[in-house]
């Protein structure tokens, strides 16, 4: 029998690591070959790990709620036929870390792996990534909760005691700390000016200030002591969208536009050929592509929306990739991406929609499906609202929220005369950075959509 490793695979050029969040599989389990082994959550999306053989599985390397390097073995799986030097070729201890987040002195590591330990976590409030060779204390050890190698390393490096580590409260399955809580924890033990002045600290203090990240310590409670109130933990895509959110708009300074547009004939035209389109394409073609089209356009017109700001630079996007964002069953937000969006006449704009939303909802997406947008589009219409005014989702510029279509009196105005008729309005708002988008190029980028919405011609075929 051969043992074959199976990797934690490489999920996008900006996951360095994943949380693995549970195991389908248990050791002497059967597996055939697509099955899952383990379902992972990255910073991005979560996701499944399929198995790519058929046999059984007989050792898992990591537990859940262990953060985990991509391309490190998490698990072997026996097959069948002989052993040979490329299936058994690394154990697990020499997996070769990924270049994003490279290991100092591997050598070290290695032959000592008893006594110390490389790993990557992120310092609070940056998104800088330490590697620091650790000493694992004996004394990091507790009977009555279990703490992953990561979780135990940080807590040596930050001088955590045991009896300190085993108060600190947990968010994971049955009350277990994740890096996060521990994290969370050493953030506001500084804030209360508790904490050592130690490397972290230094670093902190030499590297440009960045935008500090909100402290989630609070254990999950489902009630307050009178009884009177319920206490809900934010679950860990909340905390991103959080997290995002705060960073968002303390980079930028937003400004709103909004405009009226009378899409009188887009509905009339799409309530004509709806019922053809979908018995020919089988698929149902909603408003949402048609919006996509219209603002492809206007960022052929104005493409100095398609950017993105590092530091004094103004970094112009070549691709047209529309992020949309997608409410999820669990009341979460997502925002898949439809590449190359200018590319795609209006059928593969209404496949696509249709594709990346039917995913998102059925928790199917993968981290490239999140990656690369380039402008964000929200349909707040979806739930009867007429405006908003949506936060950016960086390192974009720019994102537009569309309203509900509604029938209002509208003035029309005729060779005849002026003359009131009811008409179906609606309203789009743009939120956009003012640090590289001014009043006129966003306001001129609003309205180009509307016209291109106005002016839509009701005998077009598709």
């Amino acid at each position: 029998m051969a043992k074959f490793q199976l990797l934690l695979p490489k999920m996008g050029e900006s996951v360095a690591e994943a949380t693995i969040v549970k195991w389908v599989k248990k050791p002497g389990d059967t597996i055939e070959a697509d099955d899952t082994i383990a379902e992972i959550a990255t910073d991005k999306v979560d996701s499944e790990i399929p198995s790519p053989v058929s046999g059984t599985l007989v050792e898992i390397l990591f537990n859940e709620d262990d953060v985990v390097e991509v391309g490190k073995v998490i698990a072997i799986i026996e097959v069948e036929g002989e052993e040979t030097a490329e299936e058994t070729q690394q154990p697990a201890e020499q997996v070769e870390a990924p270049e994003a987040a490279p290991v100092a002195e591997p050598q070290a590591a290695v032959a000592q792996p008893e006594e110390n330990t490389s790993e990557t976590y992120a310092i609070p409030g940056t998104e800088q990534l330490t590697q620091r060779e650790v000493h694992v204390a004996p004394s990091i050890s507790s009977s009555v909760r279990f703490y992953s190698p990561l979780v135990r390393n940080i807590a040596v490096a930050e001088g955590i005691s045991s009896d300190e580590l085993d108060n600190i409260p947990g968010t994971g399955a049955d009350g277990r700390l994740t890096k996060d809580d521990l994290m969370a924890y050493l953030d506001s033990r500084s804030n209360n000016g508790q904490s050592t002045q130690n490397e972290r600290t230094e670093q902190q203090q030499a590297a440009p200030q960045p935008v500090e990240k909100p402290v989630y310590t609070s254990p999950v409670i489902k009630t307050s002591a009178s009884g009177n109130e319920e206490i809900i933990e934010m679950d860990r895509m909340r905390r991103l969208i959080a997290d995002h959110m705060i960073m968002s708009k303390q980079v930028s300074p937003h400004v709103s536009s909004f405009v009226e547009a009378d899409v009188t004939n887009l509905v009339m035209w799409r309530d004509r050929v709806k019922n053809s389109f979908e018995q020919r394409e089988n698929e149902k073609i909603t408003f949402t592509p048609i919006f996509v089209e219209a603002v492809v356009k206007a960022i052929k017109d104005f493409p100095l929306i398609n950017v993105s700001v590092k530091n004094t630079q103004i970094i112009r996007k070549k691709d047209i990739n529309i992020s949309m964002a997608t409410a999820l069953p669990s009341g979460n937000l997502i925002t898949p991406v439809i590449k190359n969006a200018d590319q795609l006449n209006l059928v593969g704009l209404t496949r696509a929609v249709n594709d990346l939303a039917n995913r998102a909802r059925n928790n199917k997406l993968s981290p490239d499906d999140i990656k690369e947008g380039t402008f964000t589009i929200t349909n707040i219409g979806t739930f009867g609202n007429i405006m908003g005014t949506p936060i950016i989702n960086q390192p974009q510029v720019a994102i537009l929220a569309i309203g509900a279509i509604k029938k209002k009196p509208a003035v029309i105005e005729t060779p005849q005369g002026d003359m009131i008729a009811i008409r179906q309005m609606m309203y789009l708002s743009l939120s956009y950075d003012h640090r590289v988008v001014d009043g006129m190029l966003g306001g001129s980028f609003l309205k180009r959509i509307a016209d291109y919405l106005e002016n839509w011609d009701i005998k077009r075929e598709v």
